[in-house]
């Protein structure tokens, strides 16, 4: 369709205006070719003619649909003009308050002069993770962009923001840094990125300052590289700089500032640390108030230098850096106040007491003299001489500048190289992202050498946005398969080429800079001779020290007054020199680092042994020009290695007002900055673009029926344009979108809304037709009522008459009597035939509902015995099953009893051993010092005899030697002197064999210690077995009283048995008596029949008569053979009672038949009882048997203790301690006899009663076959059946009522015989119960025969462990356990359960080391589990659900009041005893929180991605949304086309199964609702954030779908009854209240004051921001007046309280509370599972 075909009636355009830039019109009649004007009309109402070039018309620009007009991209309009993007910015920025607009690849960004709520965390946290598009235009998508980019591509990145002075650049870059660093905490201690983020402060303080067009404007331009890591974290960034602004350091304009930093060093002097710095007020220095104004609305100064000092303290800039810093600026602004005064005309000169050049020196440590020098002196070095020579005052002062600019250049780059080296961390760095912030295209009134150099940096970076801009489109049409044709855009190579070629102004300008005589006007006589001939170069008319550039964006007029001075930047060498010889090393360091360079210049500085021809410093300095063009190269290198990402700053007004759009103004900046550039690329090509789905949606409307039946969208939409757009060449097909060149979508567009106008015309046309037709046919059906009564009214007044009126009564008469005779004779006739019909009628009904009954009854009763039947063998089966179960499990229950038993046992006749084996070898001890001591006697016996012997040998010795005197009295000396030694060798001896005595003795002492201390631990033994047995004895008299009521309840029952076997016997002798009233009854009935078919054939006789009557005999013999055929089957009807009577007589059989069995069965159990108690004798005589051998044992063991102390007479005390152990042995063996007999004596006792029962029983058997009862049974039958015949007798002619009474006793009959039947089942679980019982309490006895039981009465409730198994516990209870086990899925909070009978027992034997170990170990493993699993969803809730029940369990048996509130007496009893565990309930809280936490963060991360897709985009109510055409072309790389689709039945999928898993772990039901309440606030508050965040949810419509959504949330809480405690609905009420507030009309005052008190959960913000973001579907709907949201804005001041946070933050957290619930779980009843391993566990 060709363009000037929209050019018809009701379409508007756009026309230039002086004022407004371009204003809209509407035409009033079609355009047709060869027009020389256009009738248009104004906004205003005005009517005007637009001329038109006939030749080649000119026609105005059209404008885009209602419903195009603020759309998020500017691309996506359909007329892509100047027009159109200045009113779509100008809509969304003043109506909307939108100040971010996407531009195909370009960010636009309209500074709103005011705070905005949109910066927040929970904003980054929103877009964080989105693709571009997705959400409205910020500044974060596009960083997000970038980012993602950089980790999917592994491609550096470049964020370019650009535009002029007061757009918000640096808070645009700013924000960026911010992302980065939220978004990717390295989670280091270098907190590197809030490093990066403190550098801006002191960036912005060194480097900015307050201008006419912003109060913080950057001068200069900056490129920050943050760098990653291959985690994508920051760890570190580096900063270049370009172009720093040095003159405004000594000049600024009216109503600017200098740089930050000096007025906050002023506002700061009085502080101390800034005393020795002699500051004075800004106003007092010259660098300071040049501007006129020292101070900034709103800004506090002296705060801003705490927080620059802060943030150089956060970069760890020492303060010793610090104050060098401060003494460096401070000497600037007193160098600036030095006074210079003329001394005659050639010479200038400076105070020595200027306290300001003395302040200088000292605080920058140089010679007075050399500074006053050489600022008002100059050296010019000659060919054989050096001349100094004076200055005016002019050239000193230009030296004073000179030297403060230098100086603080060098101090700016000092400190951006000391943020650089802060900035940098160990580490490698793997990609980064550039956040470039330089000044934008500039054209003031007088623009000079920075403006030139800001215009050519700008040329260069559109140049390169140019080229990736086309690169980009060339990409799309590849990917979309679209044949690529040459687009035609503005290249700015030219002015490039211009500005920098050989023989350009930068080269002609560093050609003047080398002329010592070079000046500014033979620079520009060169320009205009070079350049003349350029076509972008002008020589402006009226000036000659100006030049005209045409650049890209405007032409521009350079003044060239100072460029060559500034291109220079020319400072004194002596001067430099001086600072050289500074005392203070920053200031040294400063200029010793300045090398000459240039042109022959060498690295190797050679000083001459005189002052020989010093050359010029200025004439080997590299030029500023240069400088810049290098860096600028640089930079472009960079970027071009990057991908890049753009962001263009605009401000709308030059006051500074909030929201006011000057359009002149912007238009200005849009042709500056590329994005009309960027429009008329796209213009070029196909600028809309649309998927498939998207056009499909929109357009179906358009589309035939044939169309839409087809199944294939893509072909339909095929089919569908190249029905509506007869070009080809307007549209193009890609694989994946649909291209359109400009315009055609506005046309689809005005198509739309013709088709859905003229379906509103036709539906209008038929509603207000078929008004009309039926009030039409209302009137004329009324109308013909009226004309039928007046024509009656007249017909009646012409035809009757007085005589017509009389014959007609006459007639009426007789008629009236004829017809009553007829019709009385017609109804006596009618009625008798009725009568007799009747009559015959309802006896054949009564008949035939008898036997329906009879029928029923017969089926009832033998469905009652058939259920019945089944119903008992249904119980048996499952009974025997049962049974079989119960047996099994305590046959193995019995099994793993004995086998413990039999340990046991084993370990006592091991220790029985042990203990004998220990007296035997004390007996062999006792033997071997026997036979030493019988030894040492015997010794000592023959020592005795020797002496003897040696005295009789003595004796008669002396008696020879007394005869034999005289001669041998030399022997005899001889003699007694050997008898003297002798005597002593003996005596020697003795004392020998004494001394080895007494150690024998000790070694018995010894010994007999030993032996006293065994049989000390012997008689410990034999007490606690003592007081076993008297355990023992006291439950088995427990077991003896429960016996004994069991034997009375099974007397009772007995005596119950034979009442109910009395009563059937009974009921067994009325049945041969029901016999006879049957017989009885039979013949009655015979009679009856007999009765009845008399009657029937009177009956047809009088039916013959009557038809005779009626008919006149024509019918008369079919009637009567009717007759007689249907009476005989009447007749017969009746006798089926006789069935019923012999169904009766067979139930009777069946009766007896089942009484004789009961009998059996009655009789059958008690043999086998009767067998069982005989079986119970012989097994109490076992148990008696077993008895004895404990006796037997027990005299054995006496025995052997006789023995032992016969052995041990030698020992005194040992026979005291033997006599003892015997009298206990003895007293145990009594108390053994006495157990015995009183066992014997209990068993004897029942069965005695037992066979008293079964005696019982059995004789009252033989009574009931006595004679006598019978014959009262029978006079009771006797009685019943006469009373029978009475009222048989009575009812002998209503032959129902006599059935019904047989029935019911039949029935009850029947009924009695069931309930006997029950009965005896009863009585026979009963008898099986107590069988049961004896069979318990043999069991009980067989374990009181063991010689030493250990397992007590009942279990405590408690588990015992070693505490060397300790680890083993935490292994397989904690570390090993799985939530998905079979066990712990039966037993829910099992492992808790288990863990805390493990503390009660360390509780019970008053260990605390082992208890404060094992809840250590408790607390320790769980931690690691969580740790190990904290993605582990069901991992979690197992355990949040068990460390609550621990906690509950810690509270519920600690013992105090309030806990125990609902214990039972069981609980209160195993209450912990020794130790409060009060603190570790508090850790056991704490860890319940901390997994309650990781346990919603899960929770919140599976949740996460599904909430937008499932509560926002998907299309719960189908076709009731309509995509809008957004056309917003997202970089492919942002996209993924196999993202899973979410709806809101994902959403509910995903909760269920929540649900279900917190249940299945026995999770208490108030943890579930804090749980699902917080879950529910994440999913309205991410819902909320998201509608504020995107400009295409606020609708209608959407609002309908969010209500339908939460809607389906709602029916789930109902469908698991989680509605009430929860109040989870009420997090949703934020959410509820905004789809409301899309939904309601938003027009009137009084709408304003709904909204007001509907939206009480939404703050101000929030309201404000979906009402400027309401955008309509459809041109049918209207946008929300700037004037109602400013009503409702007015209403809302009134509201007190409340935030103003624009998003909800969605890691808020409820308060998670852990309320007391007790646990009615039986401790003592818990049984360990065998999966657990849990086999060195013991149960208490």
């Amino acid at each position: 369709m060709a363009l000037s075909e929209l050019y018809t009636k009701y379409n508007r355009v756009w026309i230039p205006d002086e004022e407004h830039v371009w204003k809209s019109a509407e035409i009033l009649r079609d355009f047709k070719p060869g027009d020389d004007t256009l009738q248009l009309q104004l906004e205003d109402g005005t009517e005007m003619l637009y001329s038109l070039d006939t030749s080649s018309p000119q026609l105005p620009h059209l404008r885009n649909p209602d419903i195009l007009v603020g759309e998020n991209d500017l691309t996506a309009l359909s007329y892509l003009h100047e027009p159109a993007v200045l009113h779509n910015l100008k809509v969304r920025f003043v109506e909307s308050k939108i100040i971010y607009t996407y531009c195909g690849i370009i960010l636009v960004a309209v500074n709103p002069y005011k705070q905005l709520h949109i910066y927040g965390d929970a904003v980054i946290h929103a877009y964080s993770g989105q693709n571009m598009g997705d959400m409205d235009p910020h500044i974060f998508a596009v960083a997000e962009e970038a980012y993602k980019q950089m980790a999917r591509n592994n491609k550096n990145q470049s964020i370019i923001v650009s535009g002029e002075s007061g757009a918000g650049k640096t808070v645009s870059a700013r924000y960026a840094m911010r992302y980065f660093a939220m978004v990717s905490k390295s989670g280091s201690k270098t907190h590197v990125e809030d490093k990066v983020l403190a550098s801006n402060p002191i960036t912005e303080a060194i480097g900015n300052a307050k201008t006419t067009r912003n109060d913080n404007s950057s001068r200069f331009g900056k490129y920050t590289e943050i760098s990653f890591d291959r985690r994508y974290q920051i760890i570190g960034a580096n900063m270049r700089t370009y172009l720093l602004e040095k003159s405004r350091v000594v000049s600024q304009s009216e109503s600017e500032r200098n740089y930050h930093i000096f007025y906050q060093m002023c506002a700061c002097a009085d502080q101390p640390e800034f005393k020795s710095l002699r500051l004075l007020r800004a106003d007092e220095f010259r660098y300071t108030s040049m501007g006129g104004e020292t101070a900034i609305e709103g800004v506090d100064d002296r705060k801003d230098m705490e927080e620059t000092r802060r943030t150089f303290s956060l970069l760890g800039l020492t303060k010793d850096f610090q104050a060098d810093v401060f003494k460096v600026l401070a000497g600037v602004l007193h160098l600036g106040n030095v006074e210079i005064r003329n001394v005659g005309s050639d010479r200038s000169s400076i105070s020595s007491s200027d306290p300001h050049i003395a302040a200088f020196c000292d605080l920058l440590g140089v010679s007075p003299d050399g500074v006053t020098r050489w600022l008002c002196h100059r050296r010019f070095v000659m060919v054989a001489e050096t001349v100094v020579k004076p200055v005016t005052s002019k050239r000193a002062v230009n030296a004073r500048d000179a030297l403060a600019k230098q100086i603080y250049a060098h101090l700016f780059d000092c400190v951006i190289q000391k943020i650089n080296a802060a900035l940098q961390v160990p580490g490698k760095q793997h990609s980064f992202i550039g956040v470039l912030d330089i000044y934008g295209f500039e054209t003031f009134d007088i623009n000079s050498f920075e403006q030139f150099c800001i215009n050519y940096a700008n040329e260069k970076l559109q140049q390169q946005f140019n080229l990736h801009v086309f690169k980009l489109e060339q990409e799309e049409y590849m990917k979309e398969d679209i044949p690529w044709t040459l687009i035609d855009f503005y290249d700015n190579q030219p002015v490039i080429d211009l500005i920098e070629a050989k023989m350009g102004i930068l080269d002609l300008l560093d050609e003047e800079c080398l002329f010592p005589q070079g000046t500014d006007q033979n620079w520009l006589q060169k320009l205009y001779n070079y350049l003349v001939d350029n076509p972008l170069f002008e020589k402006p008319r009226m000036s000659n020290e100006a030049f005209i550039i045409q650049h890209f964006a405007d032409k521009v007029e350079y003044q060239c007054w100072g460029f060559l001075e500034k291109n220079r930047d020319t400072l004194y060498e002596e001067l430099i020199d001086t600072m050289r010889t500074s005392k203070f090393p920053l200031l040294a360091n400063f200029f010793l680092e300045e090398e000459p360079g240039g042109v022959g210049s060498k690295g190797i500085k050679v000083r001459p042994a005189r002052p020989g021809v010093k050359p010029t410093n200025k004439n080997l300095r590299t030029t500023v020009g240069e400088k810049f063009r290098s860096s600028l190269y640089l930079l472009m290198e960079t970027l071009n290695a990057t991908t890049p990402h753009y962001v263009r700053c605009i401000k709308p007004n030059e006051e500074k007002m909030p929201f006011e759009y000057d359009s002149k103004r912007v238009v200005q900046q849009l042709r500056a900055c590329g994005v009309l550039e960027t429009i008329h690329i796209s213009a070029q090509s196909y600028p809309s673009r649309w998927t498939y789905i998207e056009f499909y949606s929109r357009y179906s409307i358009l589309m035939s029926q044939q169309e839409l039946v087809l199944t294939d969208k893509k072909q339909t939409c095929r089919t569908v344009l190249q029905r509506l757009i007869q070009d080809s060449n307007q549209y193009k097909f890609g694989r994946t979108k649909i291209f359109f060149r400009a315009g055609q979508v506005a046309y689809l567009e005005k198509l739309r809304l013709d088709r859905l106008r003229g379906a509103c015309v036709t539906i209008q046309k038929h509603v207000r037709g078929w008004s009309h037709r039926r009030t039409f046919l209302r009137m004329r059906e009324a109308a013909i009522i009226l004309q039928q009564y007046v024509r009656g009214q007249r017909r009646i007044r012409k035809s009757v008459t007085a005589a017509a009126l009389k014959q007609g009564w006459a007639a009426v008469v007789i008629q009236r009597y004829w017809r009553g005779h007829l019709t009385r004779q017609i109804f006596r006739m009618v009625r008798s035939s009725s009568i007799v019909i009747q009559a015959f009628t309802r006896g054949w009904i009564a008949r035939k509902r008898y036997k329906k009954m009879v029928e029923v009854q017969k089926a009832l009763i033998l469905q009652k015995y058939a259920r019945a039947w089944l119903a008992r063998r249904r119980f048996q089966t499952l009974r025997r099953l049962v049974h079989n179960v119960q047996l099994s499990y305590r046959c193995q229950q019995l099994r793993k009893k004995l086998e413990d038993q039999g340990k046991e046992n084993c370990g006592l006749l091991e220790r029985l051993t042990s203990l004998a084996g220990a007296h035997a070898q004390g007996l062999d001890k006792l033997h071997s010092l026997e036979a030493q001591l019988g030894k040492s006697a015997t010794e000592k016996a023959s020592l005795e005899e020797r002496e003897k012997k040696s005295k009789e040998d003595a004796a008669k010795t002396i008696a020879q030697l007394q005869q034999e005197k005289d001669g041998f009295i030399v022997q005899k000396q001889d003699l007694e002197k050997k008898l003297a030694d002798t005597a002593t060798e003996m005596k020697d001896g003795f004392d020998q064999i004494k001394t080895t005595l007494k150690e024998d003795l000790e070694r018995e002492e010894r010994l007999r210690k030993i032996a006293e201390n065994n049989l000390d631990l012997q008689k410990e033994d034999h007490e606690k077995e003592v007081e076993i047995l008297r355990e023992e004895n006291r439950r088995l008299k427990e077991e003896r009283v429960r016996l004994q009521r069991q034997t009375e309840e099974g007397a009772q029952v007995n005596t119950d048995l034979q009442d109910q076997v009395i009563q059937l016997t009974k009921h067994v002798k009325v049945i041969p008596e029901l016999r006879k009233d049957l017989h009885n009854l039979q013949t009655q009935r015979d009679d009856l029949d007999r009765r009845m078919k008399g009657q029937s054939e009177e009956a047809i006789a009088k039916m013959s008569v009557i038809t005779r009557q009626l008919l006149g005999g024509v019918m008369e013999e079919e009637v009567i053979s009717r007759l007689a055929s249907d009476g005989p089957e009447q007749i017969y009807e009746a006798g089926d009672l006789l069935t019923a009577f012999d169904g009766l007589q067979k139930a009777t059989r069946v009766l007896e038949r089942k009484q004789k069995e009961q009998k059996e069965v009655s009789d059958s159990q008690i043999e086998g009882l009767t067998f069982k108690v005989e079986h119970l004798q012989n097994e109490n005589n076992q148990l008696q048997k077993l008895f004895q051998e404990k006796m037997s044992v027990n005299d054995s063991i006496g025995q052997e203790v006789t023995r032992l102390n016969q052995e041990n007479m030698v020992i005194p005390e040992l026979k005291q301690t033997v006599s003892e152990l015997q009298r206990h042995k003895q007293e145990l063996e009594e108390q053994l006899e006495e157990q015995t007999r009183g066992m014997t004596e209990q068993i004897e006792e029942i069965s005695k009663k037992l066979q008293m029962n079964v005696e019982e029983e059995a004789s009252q058997r033989r009574l009931l076959e006595q004679h006598e009862q019978v014959e009262r049974e029978k006079e009771e039958v006797e009685r019943r059946v006469e009373e029978l015949e009475e009222v048989l007798r009575r009812q002998k002619n209503t032959e129902t009522e006599a059935k019904t009474r047989f029935t019911q006793e039949a029935s009850r009959l029947t009924a009695e015989n069931m309930d006997f039947e029950e009965q005896l089942d009863m009585k026979d679980r009963l008898i099986r119960k107590l069988q049961n019982k004896i069979k318990s309490l043999q069991t009980s006895e067989k374990a009181n025969q063991t010689p030493a039981p250990t397992i007590p009465k009942e279990y405590l409730g408690m588990l015992e462990y070693k505490r060397e198994d300790e680890p083993k516990l935490i292994q397989y209870i904690i570390l090993d356990l799985k939530p998905r086990g079979v066990v712990v899925n039966m037993i829910p909070n099992m492992a808790a359960q288990l863990l805390f009978m493990c503390v009660r027992h360390a509780d019970y034997l008053n260990d605390g080391a082992k208890l404060k170990s094992l809840m250590n170990a408790i607390i320790s493993g769980v931690k690691k589990v969580i740790t190990d699993h904290q993605a582990d969803f069901e991992l979690l809730s197992f355990w949040l659900s068990n460390m609550y029940h621990m906690l509950n369990c810690l509270k519920q048996y600690s013992g105090e009041e309030e806990f125990m509130k609902q214990n039972t007496p069981r609980q209160k009893k195993n209450c912990l005893q020794n130790f409060d565990l009060s603190e570790h309930r508090q850790i056991f809280s704490d860890l319940a929180i901390r997994i309650y936490h990781q346990f919603i963060s899960v929770m919140e991360k599976a949740l996460m991605p599904m909430i937008v897709p499932g509560m926002l985009e998907h299309e719960s109510l189908q076709g009731i949304s309509s995509m809008k055409p957004t056309g917003f072309r997202k970089r492919s790389s942002s996209i993924y086309e196999d993202q899973e689709v979410y709806t809101i039945s994902s959403l509910l999928q995903q909760l269920s199964l929540y649900h279900s898993t917190m249940s299945q772990h026995g999770m208490e039901e108030v943890l579930v609702r804090q749980a699902l309440k917080q879950t529910f606030f994440l999913v309205g508050a991410a819902t909320l954030n998201n509608i504020l965040l995107r400009k295409d949810m606020c609708s209608c419509r959407k609002g309908m779908q969010i209500r339908c959504n939460i809607s389906y949330l709602e029916e789930w809480l109902k469908e698991k009854d989680l509605v009430q405690g929860t109040s989870a609905m009420e997090t949703l009420k934020p959410l509820c209240q905004a789809a409301w507030l899309l939904q309601v009309n938003k027009t009137t005052d009084d709408d304003a004051k709904e909204i007001i008190e509907q939206c009480s959960e939404l703050n101000t913000v929030q309201i404000v921001k979906i009402l400027n973001s309401y955008t309509p579907i459809d041109d049918f709907e209207k946008r929300v007046a700037p004037s109602f949201v400013r009503k409702v804005q007015g209403l809302l001041q009134d509201r007190e309280g409340g935030s103003s946070q624009l998003m909800l933050d969605t890691q808020y957290r409820f308060q998670v509370t852990f309320p007391f619930t007790p646990s009615s779980q039986a401790l003592e009843l818990l049984q360990l599972p065998s999966s657990l391993r849990l086999g060195f566990i013991t149960r208490i």
